[in-house]
C-alpha cells in the first residue's frame, strides 16, 4: 500500500491578479511561490493557459514557464495546461523544445483541449469557430511526431524540439482525455479543483482502459484539488472566499480580478448562485493543519491519486505561502 509520504505534492498556479494589481505583480508573486515550493519539496509547478481573463496572468504560458524555470533550480515546471486547439502543434513543439533545451530534465507539457477563453477571444486567436475539441487527437499525434527522433524525408522539423524527451500529460475535466490518455498509455491529470462531479468516473475510465506504452507501464493519475490552509479553521474559511467570489463572477459572466476575502458570502450571492459555486468547489479542502492533513489523506485515498496538485487561490501572498507551507508540513510530517 502506498504511503502518504510517497505521494508527491505539486503546485497549480494561474498567477492570480489581485484587485487593483497588475499582471507584473502577479507574475513576480508566481516566481516567489515557486521558489518557496521548491524549498518545501513540491515536485512540480504548473501554470495554466487562460485568455482574456482579468484575474489571470498566465496567458503566455510558455513564457511564464521559462520565467519560473529560470528563477528556480530543481523543481519541474510545466503547463497545466496548454490548450492545444489554440495553437499550431509545430509552435508548441518549438516552444517546449526551447524550454527543455534551456532547462533539461525539468519541463512538463500538459495538454488540454478546451479553449480556455470565450468566442470573441477565440476569434482573436484565429481559432476556427466550429472547432469543438474533436480534432485534439490528431493535433496531439502531430505534436508527438514533431518531438520524436528525426525521420528521413520529414519536410517540417521542430528545431528545437525534435528528439527531446519531454513528458506529455493529458489533462481533463470529463471523460474524453481520460479515455485518450488510457489508449495512448500517457499520464493523466484530472481537474478535481473545478470538476469534482466527473472525477471518479474519469479516473476509473483511465485506469480501466489503460494500455501500457513505451512511456508508461501502468497508469499514473495526478488529481487537482483546492486547498486553503491556515493556522485556524476560521482563517482558512475566510481565505477561501476570494475564490468563491471569482467563481461567482465567472458564473455571472463578469470575470474580474481576485477580490479580497470577506467574512461572509451571505448577501453577495443568490441561493441558486451559492449552489452553483459550492457544487463546483465542493471538493475543496479547508482548515487548520490537522484538518487539512486528514482531509488530504481522505481525498488521496478516495481518488487513489499517484500525485496531488494543489491549487490555492488566496488573495494575500503571505497567507498563500503559509497555506502551501502548512500543506507540505502536514503531508510530510
Amino acid at each position: 500500500m502506498t504511503s502518504r509520504k510517497d505521494i508527491p505534492l505539486s503546485v497549480l498556479d494561474l498567477s492570480p491578479i489581485q484587485a487593483g494589481g497588475t499582471p507584473a505583480d502577479a507574475l513576480h508573486r508566481t516566481l516567489d511561490l515557486a521558489r518557496h515550493a521548491e524549498r518545501w519539496h513540491y515536485h512540480r509547478y504548473w501554470l495554466a493557459e487562460h485568455h482574456g481573463m482579468p484575474g489571470i496572468a498566465s496567458a503566455a504560458t510558455a513564457v511564464a514557464i521559462g520565467y519560473v524555470a529560470g528563477g528556480t533550480e530543481r523543481i519541474r515546471v510545466g503547463s497545466g495546461g496548454i490548450m492545444l486547439s489554440n495553437h499550431a502543434p509545430l509552435i508548441i513543439a518549438e516552444q517546449f523544445g526551447t524550454l527543455e533545451s534551456l532547462y533539461p530534465g525539468r519541463i512538463d507539457l500538459g495538454l488540454g483541449r478546451a479553449p480556455g477563453s470565450n468566442q470573441a477571444v477565440m476569434r482573436a486567436m484565429r481559432r476556427r469557430m466550429e472547432s469543438d475539441g474533436e480534432e485534439f487527437p490528431e493535433q496531439l499525434a502531430e505534436l508527438r511526431a514533431f518531438l520524436a527522433p528525426r525521420q528521413e524525408g520529414r519536410m517540417v522539423r521542430a528545431i528545437p524540439g525534435e528528439g527531446l524527451d519531454i513528458p506529455i500529460w493529458l489533462l481533463g475535466s470529463s471523460d474524453f482525455s481520460a479515455r485518450l490518455a488510457a489508449r495512448l498509455g500517457l499520464p493523466f491529470a484530472f481537474a478535481g479543483q473545478f470538476s469534482p462531479a466527473y472525477m471518479q468516473t474519469a479516473l476509473s475510465l483511465y485506469r480501466g482502459g489503460f494500455q501500457p506504452s513505451p512511456v508508461l507501464a501502468k497508469p499514473y493519475a495526478m488529481v487537482g484539488v483546492n486547498v486553503f490552509a491556515a493556522d485556524s479553521a476560521d482563517e482558512a474559511h475566510y481565505l477561501s472566499t476570494s475564490q468563491q467570489q471569482m467563481h461567482l463572477n465567472l458564473q455571472r459572466g463578469i470575470p474580474g480580478q481576485m477580490p479580497p476575502p470577506v467574512r461572509s458570502m451571505e448577501g453577495l450571492w443568490l441561493p441558486h448562485e451559492k449552489a452553483g459555486v459550492e457544487s463546483t468547489l465542493r471538493a475543496s479542502i479547508i482548515g487548520d493543519p490537522q484538518m487539512v492533513k486528514e482531509q488530504l489523506e481522505t481525498f488521496a485515498a478516495s481518488t487513489q491519486a499517484d500525485e496531488l496538485i494543489i491549487n490555492s487561490m488566496i488573495y494575500d501572498h503571505a497567507a498563500r505561502l503559509r497555506s502551501y507551507e502548512i500543506v507540505a508540513q502536514a503531508w510530510r510530517g
